[in-house]
C-alpha cells in the first residue's frame, strides 16, 4: 500500500520513516525500546482504531498500540503503531459515582474531573500514567487496601476485537471478554473507552516520614508486623533509599541512607497519626515529616522501578537482613517493601484475572542484583503483577494457574490469531473445545 493511500484511510495523522514527526511519535517511555514500525497512526476516534487494526491484518505486519508509553516493553518493528494519545476524554458523572475515559486519558484527567464532587479513582502513583494501560493491567493504586484493584471497579469498556468489530464488554454483555479485560491486559482488543466506579474520598492524609536506617533490619521487622494490624484505609510502604545530595532534598536527609514510610489514610489525620504513632517510635527518631492532610487529587506518592520484583507471603526476618545488607552495601539505591491485602485480598464473585491476591507484601528493587535475586528466591512466591512486571516473557507469573487457562480460553475466542501479541502476551489455546467454552 502507498503512504498516500494509507493516509486517506484515517481522519487522525500518518506518520511515515523519514517524515517530521515520526520519531517523536514512535517514541516510548522506556529507553531500551526503540520501534521503527512502517507507520505511526494518531487515532482520532474510534473508527481509526478499527481502521488500524484491520489494516495491519490486511497487510500481515506487526499492529501494538501505546497510549503515554509507560508500558511499551517491546519494539513494533516494521508494523502499525496506533497512538491512543488523541483519545482523552475524561467526563464524571457524580450522581452514580461513574467516570468514562478515552483510550488515551491519564489519571490526572480523571483526578481534576472527579476532585469538584469530592470522588476519587482508583488511581496509581503519578497522574501522568494512562488510564486503560495501568487499569487492565490490574491497577494497584494508594486506596487499594479500602477499595480493591483498579480492574475490579471497571463496570464497562468499548472495545475493538481483532477481527475488526466494536464490541460493548459488561456483566451481561461479552461477560467473558468482561472478565479478561479485568487484569488480562491488552491481550484481548484495543479499548477505546473505559467505564469505573469512583469512590467518596476528598481528602486523605498522605506523605512520608524519613528516619536513620542505622538499624534497617530491624525497623523493617517493626513494619513488617505492625502493618497485620494496620486497618484497611490505611495504605503504606517501607523503603530503604539513597537519598540524593542535591539542593532540592530537605538538609536533614540530603545525602543520607534512610528508611522511608509512605502511607495514604483515608480519613482526618489525627486518627492516622495515632495509627502511624507506634511504628514512627520504633523508628525514630524522625528526621523529616512531610505528611499532611490534602486532596486526594495533589497526593503524588511517586514509585520505584520495579528492575527486581516478587511477591511474598512471608518477610522473615532472613529477607529484611538481605534488603538491608544489600542497600548498605550500596547494590541497590532503593528497596521498597509495599503492605498489600485489604480489599485487594478480598474481590467479590465476579472479578477479573488479578493475580496472587493472596500475597501481603511486595518487594521491588531498582537494580537486578543476581546475589540479590538467588539469596531471595526461596522465600518469595515467583508471582508477578502485570503493571509492575518489564519481562513479556514471565507474563504467566503475573496470573495463578485456573486464570492463566481460562485468559488462554478467551484469547482463543476474540484473538485466535494472536493479533495483540505485542508486550505482555497470552497465547491462545487453540483446541476446538476451549474456544467453544469461552464463548
Amino acid at each position: 500500500m502507498n503512504p498516500q493511500a494509507l493516509r486517506q484511510r484515517f481522519a487522525g495523522q500518518v506518520h511515515l520513516p523519514g517524515e517530521p514527526g515520526y520519531d517523536e511519535n514512535r517514541r516510548s517511555l522506556n529507553p531500551t525500546v526503540d520501534a521503527h514500525p512502517v507507520a505511526v497512526v494518531e487515532a482520532a476516534s474510534a473508527a481509526d482504531v478499527r481502521t488500524a487494526v484491520v489494516t495491519a491484518r490486511a497487510l500481515d505486519v506487526p499492529f501494538s498500540v501505546q497510549a503515554t508509553g509507560h508500558g511499551t516493553h517491546t519494539a513494533n518493528d516494521g508494523g502499525i503503531l496506533l497512538r491512543t494519545s488523541g483519545l482523552a476524554t475524561a467526563l464524571v458523572d457524580p450522581d452514580r459515582r461513574i467516570a468514562r475515559v478515552g483510550a488515551g486519558t491519564r489519571w490526572g484527567a480523571v483526578l481534576a474531573a472527579a476532585a469538584p464532587f469530592g470522588l476519587a479513582p482508583l488511581s496509581g502513583s503519578s497522574p501522568d500514567v494512562g488510564v486503560t494501560g495501568y487499569t487492565l493491567g490490574g491497577g494497584v493504586g494508594w486506596l487499594g487496601r479500602r477499595y480493591g484493584f483498579a480492574a475490579d471497579s471497571v463496570v464497562r469498556a468499548e472495545v475493538v476485537t481483532a477481527d475488526g468489530r466494536v464490541v460493548t464488554a459488561s456483566a451481561d454483555r461479552n461477560a467473558d471478554l468482561f472478565w479478561a479485560l479485568r487484569g488480562g491486559g491488552g491481550n484481548f482488543g484495543v479499548v477505546t473507552a473505559l467505564e469505573f466506579r469512583l469512590y467518596p474520598v476528598a481528602e486523605v492524609f498522605a506523605g512520608a516520614a524519613y528516619f536513620a536506617a542505622d538499624n534497617a533490619a530491624e525497623t523493617l521487622a517493626w513494619y513488617r508486623d505492625w502493618a497485620a494490624t494496620a486497618p484497611d484505609e490505611l495504605s503504606t510502604a517501607a523503603l530503604l533509599r539513597r537519598m540524593p545530595d542535591s539542593p532540592e532534598v530537605p538538609e536533614a536527609v540530603r545525602g543520607r541512607r534512610v528508611v522511608m514510610i509512605k502511607a495514604m489514610y483515608a480519613g482526618g489525620a489525627d486518627q492516622a497519626r495515632c495509627l502511624l504513632r507506634p511504628l514512627w517510635n520504633a523508628a525514630g527518631p524522625v528526621l523529616h515529616d512531610d505528611m499532611r492532610s490534602m486532596r486526594y487529587a495533589d497526593a503524588a506518592m511517586g514509585g520505584t522501578p520495579a528492575r527486581y520484583l516478587d511477591l511474598f507471603p512471608s518477610l522473615p526476618d532472613p529477607v529484611l537482613r538481605v534488603l538491608a545488607g544489600a542497600h548498605e552495601d550500596g547494590l541497590a539505591s532503593t528497596v521498597e517493601i509495599r503492605h498489600w491485602g485489604g480489599a485487594m485480598a478480598a474481590p467479590g464473585t465476579d472479578a477479573g484475572p488479578v493475580g496472587h491476591r493472596d500475597m501481603p507484601f511486595s518487594v521491588i528493587v531498582d537494580a537486578s542484583v543476581p546475589a540479590l535475586n538467588a539469596a531471595l528466591r526461596p522465600y518469595g512466591s515467583g508471582g508477578s503483577f502485570l503493571n509492575f512486571l518489564a519481562d513479556p516473557g514471565r507474563t504467566a507469573s503475573a496470573y495463578t494457574a485456573e486464570n492463566l487457562r481460562r485468559l488462554r480460553g478467551v484469547k482463543a475466542a476474540y484473538d485466535p490469531d494472536n493479533v495483540f501479541r505485542a508486550g505482555h502476551n497470552i497465547t491462545p489455546d487453540v483446541h476446538p473445545a476451549s474456544r467453544l467454552a469461552a464463548r
